[in-house]
């Protein structure tokens, strides 16, 4: 089977040949129909995420496909079932092997394009902004890099638990993709004062940061007393200092959330969340935004939209 491994850190991985794997006990092998790229991706190639597969291995956490076999002990997912699989690694590839408890079976309306497209950015935005952040209705949410994978599901995500929704993004393109997530309000992050812009607009109750840097630094001085402002990744590469006087005076909570953690803290509320979101998409009340679709051949350019931002939403690899 092809698969996109990397060999060495920091380098351009390839497109190599490899044995098919055999699923072990409490495993399946799925046939990938598609990928879903992450900023994590780009962070694995470099070893700079959290998580170290082993040299050599194969790129891609998200994958829709269908089950084509089962290893010992497995009896669910049977074979011909279609899941979406959040694995740690092993999605760019015709075939990989995962622990049949990650398997989430997907409704037949769902194309493999939104199925790999949804676990982690849907995910991650529903269980931070329910769970984490409690966001009520009425309240207003400050969602930073609005226009991408994860940002525009916090923007739609937001819209439906009724808050209002600023949506801070950078270039008129990416803004038209958030406003057309349903956000009330836009900032172009490419020249604008965020915190005098999102003041004028009353302050935000809740800010959802995928980005770091200097924007976590001006979201901050923005949010109301009381506010919530949601750690969710640094896009930008900066990891900001947090100066914990604003936070006294302001009683403001400074909320980390990674989304693959709550398999091991509370696997019940990532369950429930993902069943909750999957019964939005069925009622057509959630629109998964895909804007690049590319080949396994062309992996290395997928994950350049990626890597230099000009892709809004999603990029998914087929294979």
């Amino acid at each position: 089977m092809r698969a996109y491994q990397v060999n060495e850190l920091g380098k351009i991985p390839s497109l190599v040949d490899i044995p098919t794997p055999e699923p072990k006990e409490g495993e399946v092998r799925v046939k990938i129909h598609a990928c879903g790229l992450n900023f994590a991706d780009l962070l694995l190639l470099k070893g700079q995420y959290q998580e170290k597969p082993t040299l050599p291995f194969t790129l891609g956490f998200e994958v829709a496909g269908v089950v084509d076999a089962c290893g010992p002990g497995v009896s669910f997912p049977p074979v011909g079932t279609r899941v979406a699989v959040m694995g740690n690694s092993g999605g760019l590839a015709d075939y990989g092997v995962f622990p049949a408890n990650r398997c989430l079976p997907i409704p037949d309306k769902m194309p493999a394009e939104h199925a790999a497209a949804f676990q982690v950015a849907y995910g991650t935005s529903h269980l931070a902004l329910t769970q984490r952040a409690a966001l009520k209705k009425g309240e207003t949410l400050l969602v930073l890099g609005a226009a991408g994978g994860v940002g525009l599901t916090a923007v739609e995500i937001g819209k439906k638990l009724g808050a209002t929704v600023i949506a801070c993004a950078r270039g008129a393109d990416k803004l038209a993709a958030a406003k057309a997530a349903g956000a009330d309000h836009l900032i172009d992050s490419t020249d604008a004062d965020i915190t005098a812009a999102v003041k004028d607009l009353g302050g935000a109750d809740v800010v959802y940061d995928p980005v770091g840097g200097d924007q976590f630094t001006a979201a901050l001085k923005s949010c109301k007393r009381g506010a919530r402002l949601l750690v969710i990744g640094f896009a930008s590469g900066d990891v900001p200092p947090i100066p914990a006087n604003i936070l006294l005076v302001k009683n403001i909570s400074v909320i980390g959330f990674y989304w693959g953690g709550y398999l091991s803290i509370d696997a019940p509320a990532l369950i429930g969340s993902l069943g909750e979101l999957l019964q939005w998409y069925e009622k057509g009340e959630l629109h998964p935004h895909v804007s690049n679709v590319l080949p396994l051949e062309q992996a290395h350019d997928a994950l350049e939209l990626l890597r230099t931002r000009k892709s809004t939403g999603k990029v998914i690899v087929t294979m």
